[in-house]
Formats: structure tokens, C-alpha cells, sequence
């Protein structure tokens, strides 16, 4: 989840994949020192995901029915214990082209493929499967993340952190700057950067729609779409927004099209009342619609009828896919700045 909000312009963002998609549209991008500064963040992914996926095979084994299935072999389960020592330190190594055999031996296991398929039930990083297939390159002694691998990496923020941008480019004269705040989405965390939105003239959330079976970081029985859900909310009925202009941004949607034709939208309760009416393509669009048209109405119903003249947009994202974040933000910027032109009287 994510805010970005406006005033000469600012914006908050939660999720790591948007600020450094930010960076690379926006600013200047990475030079080889910023890359390879991301190798232990990368790194650690990697270790924290085969910890994941390893310790859940046997918490799986031990709850559901048919437990067989997630049992790792018994020439793996060395493997297993080392890599989940290894995954739950503090300091994690480098990863080496032996580790690097260890986790693929272990990726390729049936039991952690079936613990993968489940991994809605785990806190497992959209990055799982990317960087699990990416393990020889990843290992080598002279590596140096990619765009796409700075992309996929993934670390929890905590406290506020800021960058500035143009929509348009930063040598074009016509964009004007805007300000990002990096924030923490956590429950935790939100009391530190509610005030940045004081006197905004427009907010975007983040919502990622794909995360409708999924539970929070840290709280485990809570739906983390129904969290989304919660703090929009809230974030619609605060005074300092009366007259803010709201920017939704559906995201995660490359990860949505392919979920949602195998787990159900209704596993979710705000969305238990969906009936599937199609199959591939016409049931993806089916089915984002209907979750554009819930979020629609929670931002009807939450909006004073004094504030529904202000600006309310929806864009459908995928944060790892460029040219869509660079032509989304400068679809915001013209509505941004048609409504400036609007409230100075000029249009």
C-alpha cells in the first residue's frame, strides 16, 4: 500500500518498486556504485525467500490435509535447515555459486514448489520466482544488479524518506517539481507521516489490487484488501483533504491477471459477493472492474456531499512496467494541472 500526495507537488509512496521507477523515468537513474549498493539488499532477498518457503513447507506439513505433498526430501532437509539458519540472521553472506547450487536444489524440490504455489498463506515478496531464477547470474563474483533486479528488490520501509521529480522529465522546463515521500505503510508507521499532508492539493494511493488473498506483514489474520480498504477510508475522511484531489492507483495488475483466474476474487470479504462470469481475458477485465467499481463506491461513500466536486481518477499500474508508470504520472500531471488552470479561473 502507498500514498502519494501533492502541493508544490507532494507525493508519499510506500512500495520500493515506485520510487525506484521514479528514479529511473524521472531523475537520473543509477550509476554502477547506487547498482551494486543494491547486491546485499538483493541478496538478502534471496535468503529470506528460501527461509519463507522452507520454514512454511513444514508449517504446511503439519496443518493441512494432505501433508505429504509439502514434505522436503529427506537428502534436501539439510539443505533446508542450513538455508533457513542462514535466512534468519541478522548479517547475511554473500551469496556464493555454492549457496547459490544450495537454494536451486532446493527451489527445484516438489515440496517447496507446492509450498510456492501456496504462497498466498506465506509472507512471500512478489520477487520470489524472478530472483529464484536468477540465482547462477546473481551469484557471480563480478555481479551487478540490473534495472529490472533494482526493480524487483523489496525493502520494508520504516520512517520517511524523500525524493524530488518532474512527471515530464527533469530537463524539460514545462514539468514542475514534485516532492516524494518514501513512506512506511505499516500500521506503525503511519502516525509519522500523516502530517506531511497538511494543505495538499492532491493525493494518490496505491492500492495493490492483487493482494485480495493475502494477510498483513504484521498481523497475519488480518486480509491485507481489506486493510486497503480500512485506510483508504480513512484517508478519504481526513479534514486536511476536503478539498484534495484523489488519484487511485489499481497496481500490481500484471500480478492480478494471472492470480485471478486461479484463486477466486471472493476469497476476500469485501468481495465475497463476486460471481464469475467469463474465462481468461473477458474474466480478468470482469473481474478488475468489479474491484475498480468497490473502490468507486467506498470513495462515494466516504466523501462528504460537500467534496465530490474534487478530482477523483483511477488508474490501472504495474509499477515494474516503465513506459505505463511514465505515461500514468504524466496523465496526472495534465489533470493536476488542468485543475490549477480551473481554480486560477483560466479555463
Amino acid at each position: 500500500m502507498g500514498l502519494l500526495c501533492s502541493k508544490n507537488r507532494r507525493y508519499n509512496a510506500a512500495d520500493s518498486e515506485e520510487n525506484a521507477q521514479i528514479k529511473l523515468l524521472f531523475q537520473t537513474g543509477f550509476d554502477e556504485a547506487e547498482l551494486k549498493s543494491y547486491i546485499s539488499v538483493i541478496h538478502a532477498n534471496v535468503y529470506q525467500t528460501i527461509k519463507v518457503l522452507y520454514d512454511g513447507s513444514k508449517e504446511l506439513a503439519q496443518n493441512e490435509t494432505d501433508s505429504m505433498k509439502f514434505v522436503v526430501s529427506s537428502e534436501n532437509k539439510e539443505i533446508g535447515e542450513k538455508l533457513s539458519e542462514i535466512g534468519g540472521r541478522l548479517d547475511y553472506p554473500r551469496l556464493t555459486k555454492e549457496l547459490a547450487e544450495d537454494i536451486e536444489t532446493l527451489w527445484a524440490d516438489p515440496a517447496i514448489q507446492e509450498t510456492y504455489a501456496h504462497g498466498n498463506e506465506l509472507q512471500l515478496p512478489d520477487c520470489a520466482n524472478y530472483f529464484m531464477e536468477n540465482l547462477q547470474r546473481l551469484s557471480d563474483a563480478n555481479y551487478v544488479p540490473t534495472k529490472d533486479d533494482v526493480l524487483y528488490a523489496r525493502v520494508r520501509t520504516t520512517g520517511v524518506v524523500e525524493i524530488q521529480f518532474s512527471p515530464v522529465g527533469e530537463h524539460k522546463k514545462s514539468g514542475e517539481v514534485y516532492r516524494l515521500f518514501d513512506v512506511g505503510g505499516q500500521r506503525n508507521e503511519r502516525r509519522k507521516w500523516i502530517h506531511l499532508f497538511e494543505g495538499v492539493s492532491a493525493v494518490i494511493f496505491c492500492a495493490a489490487i492483487s493482494e485480495y488473498d493475502q494477510t498483513l506483514f504484521e498481523d497475519e489474520q488480518k486480509n491485507r484488501m481489506m486493510e486497503t480498504k480500512e485506510l483508504f477510508d480513512w484517508v478519504l475522511k481526513q479534514p486536511c483533504f476536503e478539498k484534495t484531489s484523489f488519484m487511485l492507483f489499481l497496481n500490481k495488475f500484471d500480478i492480478f491477471e494471472k492470480k485471478v483466474l486461479k484463486v477466486p476474487l471472493n476469497v476476500c470479504e469485501w468481495f465475497k459477493d463476486y460471481q464469475p462470469a467469463s474465462t481468461g481475458k473477458q474474466e480478468i477485465e470482469h473481474a478488475y472492474e468489479f474491484v475498480k467499481k468497490k473502490f468507486e463506491e467506498l470513495y462515494f461513500q466516504s466523501t462528504a456531499p460537500d467534496r465530490v466536486d474534487r478530482v477523483f481518477k483511477i488508474y490501472r499500474t504495474t509499477a515494474l512496467d516503465p513506459k505505463l508508470v511514465k505515461k500514468t504520472f504524466k496523465l496526472v500531471d495534465e489533470t493536476l494541472r488542468r485543475r490549477h488552470l480551473f481554480e486560477a479561473g483560466l479555463l
